[in-house]
C-alpha cells in the first residue's frame, strides 16, 4: 500500500519484504502469534497493558525452553536447535 509506504519511509523505516505480495514470508511468525493468542491471550482478561506484556514475556521463555513441538521430533526450540545445530 503506497500511503503506507510513503509513512514508513518518512519516519526513516525500512520494510522488510522479499518479493511482494508473497504472503509466505510470514507464516512462521503469523503461525507462532496464533497459538499464543489461542494458549494465552484469549485465555483471561488483562488489567493493564503492563501485566499483557509480562505474561507474552513468560509465555515466550515457555514456548522456546519448555513446549514441545510435534514438527520438532517432539522437543522445544531449543532443544531441537541444540540437538540438531550441534558443532
Amino acid at each position: 500500500m503506497k500511503r503506507y509506504q510513503n509513512q514508513l519511509k518518512e519516519k526513516g523505516i525500512i520494510q522488510s519484504m522479499s518479493r511482494k505480495g508473497n504472503c509466505l514470508d510470514n507464516a512462521i511468525i503469523e503461525n507462532f502469534f496464533g497459538i499464543l493468542k489461542s494458549e494465552l491471550f484469549y485465555l483471561k482478561k488483562y488489567t493493564s497493558i503492563d501485566q499483557l506484556k509480562n505474561e507474552i514475556d513468560e509465555y515466550i521463555k515457555y514456548y522456546n525452553n519448555d513446549r514441545n513441538k510435534s514438527n520438532l521430533n517432539k522437543m522445544s526450540p531449543i532443544q531441537y536447535r541444540a540437538h540438531y545445530y550441534q558443532n
